[in-house]
């Protein structure tokens, strides 16, 4: 049985719509074989399709169809730390976990930019898809069938603290509320803060992650739909954050802290307590720069 490690992850940066994204130390495994039926399990206790449904499972066949190899079945067997629909890349994980998987009980025939082409095709986008797979900080344009990407590994002290709220927001609910047309004026001032962003992370010049990460195509639109979410940016930013920004669709909000702002984690949970928030969660992570790796 082969054994899948695969990143959570965190993506458009702020002003990075579609385009950016990262891949973070948080992680889900996926065990799978091939298996004479269909045999779905989660070791976790968290709730999972056990039928053809299933991403994992799904994404696997889909593969062994495209290359024309027979299929039976799979047996898998699931570990789910990265919450669903929480915007931290759960369903671009069990993509990849699926991809990754079936090309490895089949010998890998497909390459790496083959498989980030595919997962872009089957997510929509590859703005979590990618740095799932590859890891470190991806920018990346999906013309419809091949991704152009180019990674970045990063080596910084800097802490990623996630705070996750206690409630869903589906991806399409989150794509809804945005608008069908924006001002030019708001294209240039994405565009220069997409670029900033990567530049500034990977030089040092973490003053500046604060401007690059402000946005006006979808964070905008989408803080309507996470109560509280601008009273923690501005709690964030009072305990000395460099960034705050929603992570993907949300409703989750990744901060971005210096290594040395020791206390961070623990002051950002006091005031979610002091504020009712009690049930949402605080992770500290960093930077996986791997991606989805086959471990033992």
């Amino acid at each position: 049985m082969i054994k899948i490690q695969i990143p959570a992850t965190s993506a458009n940066l702020g002003a990075g719509f579609d385009a950016l994204g990262l891949a973070l130390s948080y992680y889900n495994y996926v065990n799978i074989e091939e298996y004479d039926g269909i045999s779905i399990s989660s070791l976790d206790g968290t709730d999972v399709p056990a039928d053809e449904s299933n991403m994992v499972y799904d994404t696997a066949k889909t593969l062994y169809q495209i290359c024309g190899r027979p299929f039976k079945g799979l047996r898998i067997e699931q570990v789910n730390n990265i919450p669903m629909a929480r915007g931290m890349g759960s369903s671009s994980a069990c993509i990849i976990a699926g991809l990754v998987g079936a090309n490895k009980l089949m010998g890998e025939p497909l390459t790496l930019d083959e498989m980030v082409d595919l997962s872009a095709q089957i997510e929509g986008h590859p703005d979590n898809t990618a740095p799932a797979l590859l890891g470190g900080i991806v920018t990346a344009v999906f013309d419809g069938k091949k991704v152009h990407w180019v990674k970045q590994e990063v080596f910084t002290t800097l802490k990623f603290i996630v705070i996750v709220p206690d409630f869903e927001l589906k991806t399409e609910k989150a794509r809804q509320c945005l608008p069908k047309e924006i001002p030019f004026s708001d294209a240039v001032y994405n565009l220069s803060r997409a670029a900033l962003f990567s530049a500034s992370l990977l030089t040092g010049k973490y003053e500046n992650l604060r401007t690059a990460v402000d946005d006006r195509l979808h964070q905008p639109y989408r803080i309507e739909l996470i109560p509280h979410a601008a009273d923690v940016f501005e709690t964030a930013y009072s305990l000395g954050a460099y960034a705050a920004y929603i992570s993907g669709a949300g409703p989750s909000i990744m901060t971005v802290v210096d290594a040395e702002n020791t206390y961070f984690a623990g002051k950002l949970r006091f005031a979610l307590d002091r504020a009712g928030l009690e049930s949402w969660d605080v992770h500290e992570l960093h930077i996986d720069n791997a991606g989805t790796r086959i471990v033992e």
